[in-house]
This record gives C-alpha cells, sequence and structure tokens, in this order.
C-alpha cells in the first residue's frame, strides 16, 4: 500500500513562505534575547547650585473683559480677534429701540415737572401777595409754599430720570476702554446681550508678564535665587524687569506665584506657556543640598502617579515618590527616595515581566 501525497499549488506555498519565516524567527528567538539587564543609577544629590526650573504662563499686564450694560440683540461686532483697537473706537451695537422709546417718555415727564413748577411758582407768588393783604390764611400761604417744593422736587427726580435714559442709551455703543488688541470674542451679531454678558477681551501690547506657581517647599530658594530667566516659546531667555512674590499660598495646590514682569521687546500673546529658571539656588544650614536628583527617564508616569523601580534583592519593586521641578532632563525627588538608593534607569524597560537588574 503506498504513501499518498498531496501536491501544494504553487501560488498557495509562495504565500506560505512568509509565515514560514516568521515562525522560524520566533523559535530562534529566546526570551534571553528580550531580557538584557536593565542599567541601574544610585539616587544621587542635587547640586546645590542647580536652580529650580517651572513652567509658567503669559500674561498682560494689562487686560479687560469688556462685557455688555445693556439688554438688547448685537447688531454689530465691528472687530476680531487680533484686531488693535484705539481708546473709545466702537467695537459693538446693541438695539438701542427700548433705551431710546425709555428716554422719550424721560423727555416727557421733565416738561411735565417744568410746567407743574412754574404753575406751583405763580400759585405761591399770588398767596403771597393774598396773606399780605391779609386776605388769606396763614394756613393757605403754607400749603401754597409746600407745593411749590414738591414741583420743585419733582422737577429734579425727572430731570434724574432722562440723564438715566440717557445713559443707558449711550450703553448701546459698546467703546474700547484703552488702546489694545482684541485677544478674543464671545459673541457675535444677532447674539442676546444682557447686562453683564462678556462681548470681547483685549489688552494692552507690550507689557506682559509671566506668571509662575512654585511649590511652597520651594519658595525659600526661589527667594534666595541669585537670577531670574524667563525663557519664550521661541526659545530666547530674558531677564525680567521685576519679580514680585504674593504673599498668600493658595491652599488646594500649595503653591506660591511669582509675577515677572517682561520687557517690551518680549514677543509673546497672553495664553502661552514658557519657562522660568531661578538660577543659583542657596544650600540648605548645614551645607548640604536639599534634595534629590534623578534622571526624567527613570520616572514612570501613569495618570498621576509618579514611581520609579527599586532594586530589592536582585530584582525591580516599584515604588511611588512625589517629584518636583524639573531642570533639563533631571528631576528633582521631593519623597519616596534616599540618596543610594538604585533605580532602574530605564522605567519602561524595568516594567517588564523578564527585566532584571544589570550587575554593578
Amino acid at each position: 500500500m503506498g504513501i499518498k501525497t498531496t501536491s501544494i499549488p504553487s501560488q498557495r506555498r509562495r504565500a506560505l513562505l512568509p509565515l514560514l519565516a516568521l515562525g522560524l524567527l520566533a523559535g530562534m528567538a529566546t526570551p534571553a534575547a528580550w531580557a538584557a539587564p536593565v542599567p541601574l543609577i544610585q539616587v544621587g544629590q542635587a547640586t546645590a547650585h542647580q536652580g529650580l526650573e517651572l513652567s509658567a504662563t503669559i500674561q498682560a499686564l494689562r487686560q479687560a473683559t469688556v462685557a455688555a450694560q445693556a439688554s438688547g440683540s448685537v447688531l454689530a461686532l465691528n472687530v476680531k480677534a487680533g484686531d488693535r483697537v484705539k481708546a473709545g473706537q466702537l467695537l459693538a451695537r446693541i438695539d438701542d429701540r427700548e433705551p431710546a422709546a425709555a428716554l422719550s417718555r424721560s423727555e416727557g415727564g421733565v416738561l411735565q415737572a417744568e410746567a407743574e413748577l412754574r404753575n406751583a411758582q405763580v400759585s405761591a407768588e399770588r398767596t403771597r401777595d393774598l396773606r399780605a393783604k391779609g386776605f388769606v390764611s396763614q394756613a393757605a400761604l403754607d400749603m401754597a409754599e409746600t407745593q411749590l417744593k414738591a414741583a420743585q422736587a419733582s422737577l429734579q427726580a425727572a430731570l434724574g430720570g432722562r440723564r438715566q435714559a440717557a445713559l443707558a442709551r449711550d450703553f448701546s455703543a459698546v467703546t474700547a476702554p484703552f488702546d489694545g488688541v482684541v485677544l478674543a470674542t464671545h459673541l457675535e451679531a444677532g447674539d442676546l446681550a444682557t447686562p453683564g454678558r462678556p462681548i470681547l477681551t483685549l489688552y494692552a501690547p507690550g507689557a506682559l508678564r509671566a506668571v509662575v506657581q512654585v511649590p511652597a517647599s520651594r519658595s525659600a530658594a526661589a527667594r534666595q535665587a541669585t537670577a531670574r530667566q524667563v525663557q519664550l516659546p521661541d526659545g530666547q531667555w530674558l531677564t525680567p524687569l521685576r519679580s514680585t512674590e504674593l504673599p498668600t499660598t493658595d491652599p488646594v495646590s500649595q503653591t506660591i506665584e511669582w509675577r515677572l514682569d517682561l520687557p517690551s521687546s518680549a514677543q509673546a500673546t497672553p495664553g502661552q506657556s514658557v519657562s522660568v529658571r531661578f538660577d543659583g539656588t542657596m544650600p540648605s544650614a548645614d551645607g548640604a543640598a536639599s534634595s534629590l536628583s534623578i534622571p526624567a527617564s527613570a520616572v514612570l508616569q501613569r495618570g498621576e502617579l509618579e514611581a520609579v523601580y527599586v532594586v530589592r534583592e536582585q530584582r525591580f519593586v516599584l515604588r511611588a515618590v512625589r517629584l518636583g521641578s524639573r531642570l533639563g532632563q533631571q528631576v528633582e525627588v521631593l519623597a519616596g527616595l534616599k540618596a543610594g538608593e538604585l533605580i532602574a534607569a530605564d522605567a519602561v524597560r524595568a516594567g517588564l515581566s523578564d527585566a532584571t537588574p544589570a550587575a554593578r
């Protein structure tokens, strides 16, 4: 009895060749090929004068959100983001038909009050003459004088109402409070404007500052820095004209706000992210460095978790740490590590199941 063989078509053989090759390569690869020892580094102290570098945000020294002061539909919005405007320039116009009608009513009230005042003045003058001749009593004269004072008060109230109506009508024309640049618009033509609703935001160019939140634990180092610098988005480093530390600490983030005023030559716009560096921070009282430092590659970040792989009995153990500022490729460690401990230089490789520490 012979053995039956089956031939494979040539097209199918060509399709199977890549799969067979991959299978051979997979068989040749051994776990040892992927389990190369992970290099280690020893946790060391940060250089005493390395400085402090933090992220900051550009703000305008003079910025205003122009809001509506009257109710009505926006008839026209005459500017857009990026436009330069002059003080007093018309920015938007709100429907003023209702304020105009209220002003007309106020004008009528003023005319009526003026007529009543003239009538009260004539009546009071006539009553004074009759009282002098003894034809009317003192009570009649007192009543005429009282009516005259009431008419005068009514006229004052009517005049005040007319001024208020005129002011409300003027609110329908929204003008620029100062020379500046439109940062953003918040309404469009046809939208309903209400008192207090923002219409647009503008700022005065050439007067900018960098705002940085310094951790409260490093406030003394920032305060004792011999120099402060701001790196603009184009990479240029500038020395601020003035640095101001606010006297309060945020109770939630435990940070202190610093404001660094930039020269007028700074090329930046509000909202951009920049770097602030406090150079020449002082060491602690005992002369040792005040913090530890590790490479950024040794840190494993998963959401809000920050951790490193520490060597324990020839294996890696994940440990959470609390990090501080970053200076170049180094990261400050505030808590979780001690000087001299061994950690994985590459947190990604150390996280593999077959990762082993390299010999030292």
